[in-house]
């Protein structure tokens, strides 16, 4: 009986996230952390129910006001879980700029990357949402940062990867400055299409692939 009620947990919270019910997504969330369920199953629930989100967006059955009462349903929920992300402290330092590149309106991969960089040990300076490529690069040289981190959930705005790498050469930082790309629209062929240093396809991902850069 307990593992039907667990189950149906995760998806009460992944149809409030997706109808962007905050008030009880955050209850399923504290209801999860209750029955001591997993926090990867959960988080892994958020970004499923985002994707979904996407999906919507991009079949224009959402406008933005119907991602951003999604994306806050997220936020809420994966505050109460982001205390408890574990992860293995990096044996290197470094900072790294993070956001989600133009016209991407919703930020919860970035924002799990984020949450398992800091979890690590790492400064993290995160943007948010819809940064312009000048941005990324602007931050980077401003915070001293190592590694620019771009999150990329809809395919139209990967054009806009080159813009960083040409402001990156055009400043003379493309050898200073590391670039990682992740989220639903990329890969590691458009990592290679725009000569990035580094894809990944999740938060553990995006962990190891940060500390191979830095070290």
């Amino acid at each position: 009986m307990k593992q039907k009620v667990s189950h149906r947990i995760f998806e009460e919270l992944e149809r409030a996230v997706i109808i962007g019910d905050v008030k009880k997504a955050k209850r399923c969330a504290e209801g999860i952390l209750n029955q001591k369920s997993s926090i990867d199953r959960a988080i892994g629930v958020l970004m499923k129910a985002m994707r979904v989100v996407d999906q919507l967006y991009e079949r224009k059955e959402y406008f933005v006001i119907d991602v951003a009462s999604s994306a806050s349903a997220m936020r809420e929920a994966f505050k109460i879980f982001e205390p408890y992300i574990k992860v293995e402290p990096a044996m290197v330092k470094g900072k790294i700029i993070i956001g989600s590149l133009k016209g991407n309106i919703q930020g919860l991969g970035k924002d799990i990357v984020a949450a398992t960089l800091q979890s690590a040990g790492f400064q993290v300076v995160n943007l948010g949402v819809d940064v312009n490529p000048e941005e990324f690069v602007k931050a980077a040289f401003r915070e001293e940062a190592q590694i620019i981190a771009i999150s990329i959930s809809m395919e139209e705005t990967i054009q806009y990867l080159k813009d960083v790498v040409e402001m990156l050469k055009r400043e003379n930082l493309e050898k200073r400055i590391k670039v990682i790309i992740g989220g639903n629209a990329v890969s590691e062929k458009v990592r290679k299409r725009y000569g990035l240093d580094a894809y990944a396809k999740d938060a553990n991902e995006a962990l190891t692939k940060v500390k191979a850069l830095l070290s």
